[in-house]
């Protein structure tokens, strides 16, 4: 189970850069028509889209990787949380959890009931 979690994050972490590295690569919608223009070669008005459809369907399969392995990532962290420590619930109300956080905080006291208490008189 260990070994499996450990693929699964390498799995991840590789098709999130591989999704920075396709995102950084192309250009956007806009680019193509300052190129015809005259400020690049271009051969149309809206360029050559062999490319972009490459890169597009490539991104979209690093996309659909990555979050397969960020649901398998959330079942495998819910699995091992529910059988070794069980729910945070739990935990907050444990009395031991709840002794030793009295002994942390202590008591402050209350204010009183109406404003006239808080002047000293003599």
């Amino acid at each position: 189970m260990q070994g499996l979690l450990v693929l699964v994050l390498v799995l991840q972490i590789a098709a999130a850069l591989a999704m920075i590295a396709l995102v950084l690569v192309q250009h956007g919608k806009g680019a193509d028509m300052g190129a015809s223009f005259g400020s690049g070669s271009s051969g149309s008005l809206f360029g050559a889209t062999g490319s972009a459809n490459f890169l597009s369907r490539s991104t979209a399969a690093a996309a659909t990787v990555f979050f397969a392995s960020t649901l398998a990532l959330a079942y495998f962290g819910s699995q091992r949380g529910a059988v070794e420590q069980g729910s945070v619930l739990d935990q907050a109300a444990s009395p031991a959890s709840s002794a030793s956080a009295a002994a942390v905080v202590p008591s402050v006291p209350s204010a009183p009931a109406s404003g006239a208490a808080l002047i000293p008189t003599k």
